[in-house]
């Protein structure tokens, strides 16, 4: 794919979108895919679809095309895995455990995961509150404990319960779901810009994201307090010493009621929820919430509820 290509558009915003962010787009793509021609395709993909988009409902046309090209890199190495299985038969080992990345991380992996969570949500999206969402997501989906989730989103265990009793009543009734809505939403452009820098372990684009003044915290749930930063620089090195490459951490996107943010996995346990308070597209608090390791030990994600009938 010849890089100058443009695909064409006659919105004059489109072409300063291109000159902008195609570089670093592709080497977002690249990062992704190991393959510069594909991390081309994608991009070039991204930015067709853009050019069929009035560009005036979209807020931050940056965020949009990462998350389109994510999804784009997903699908592609989705793609490869089921060729690969294809011809290689049964992916398990002996002891019945995924061959793949076990001395790393295999990006499918990643879309194994993304394509649970992405299931389990695609049931509940149209249906249920923000906070009805979150609880549900994080004690039925994902295992945390009611005392854990009421600290993740500040409201009482018994609340989260009833809101999780409320999702669950939804879910299981009669009522036809909602068409689903295919719109990329603020929270969605913040949390895959957030997954994107880190496991990219682009500081920039993290530093980017992030307020001036942004402040991060981790606490250990049932615990209290691990650590407190402050400053772009700080938490934009802390985060990545937490979650970018090498560490064998799988981020998710998912809303904690109304705010962006991440689910991170090690080793295919649950290990933390990330809480990201965003306005205007820049994140102002970063919330870190870390199981006890006891408790990681055993947290596995719940298998995802079926389609709705």
């Amino acid at each position: 794919m010849d890089d100058d290509v443009t695909p064409t558009s006659t919105d004059d915003r489109f072409a300063e979108v291109w000159r902008a962010e195609r570089r670093d787009l592709v080497a977002l793509a690249s990062r992704m895919l190991h393959d510069r021609a594909e991390a081309q395709d994608v991009v070039q993909e991204a930015y067709s679809r853009l050019a069929t988009t009035d560009l005036d409902g979209i807020d931050d046309a940056r965020g949009w095309l990462v998350v389109v090209v994510r999804r784009l890199c997903l699908d592609r190495i989705r793609s490869a895995r089921s060729r690969r299985e294809s011809t290689t038969g049964d992916p398990l080992g002996d002891d019945g455990r995924p061959t793949l990345g076990r001395a790393a991380l295999d990006p499918a992996d990643r879309v194994t995961l993304d394509d649970q969570v992405r299931r389990a949500l695609a049931v509940v999206l149209d249906r249920l509150t923000p906070a009805e969402r979150t609880a549900f997501v994080l004690h039925d989906v994902f295992g945390y404990p009611f005392d854990a989730v009421g600290e993740i989103v500040g409201r009482t265990p018994a609340a989260c319960r009833q809101l999780a009793s409320r999702a669950r009543r939804s879910i299981e009734g009669d009522a036809p779901a909602t068409a689903p809505v295919h719109r990329i939403t603020r929270q969605q452009e913040v949390a895959e810009r957030f997954i994107a820098a880190c496991s990219g372990g682009d500081i920039t684009a993290l530093m980017t994201l992030l307020d001036p003044d942004v402040d991060g915290e981790a606490t250990m749930l049932g615990r209290g307090p691990l650590v407190q930063l402050a400053g772009r620089d700080a938490v934009a090195r802390r985060i990545l010493g937490l979650f970018g490459p090498g560490n064998q951490i799988v981020l998710h996107p998912v809303a904690v009621e109304d705010q962006p943010g991440v689910i991170a996995f090690s080793h295919g346990r649950v290990m933390a929820v990330v809480r990201l308070d965003q306005e205007g597209g820049l994140v102002r608090h970063i919330h870190t919430f870390v199981l006890r390791r006891a408790d990681a030990a055993v947290n596995r994600p719940a298998a995802p509820p079926g389609p709705a009938r």
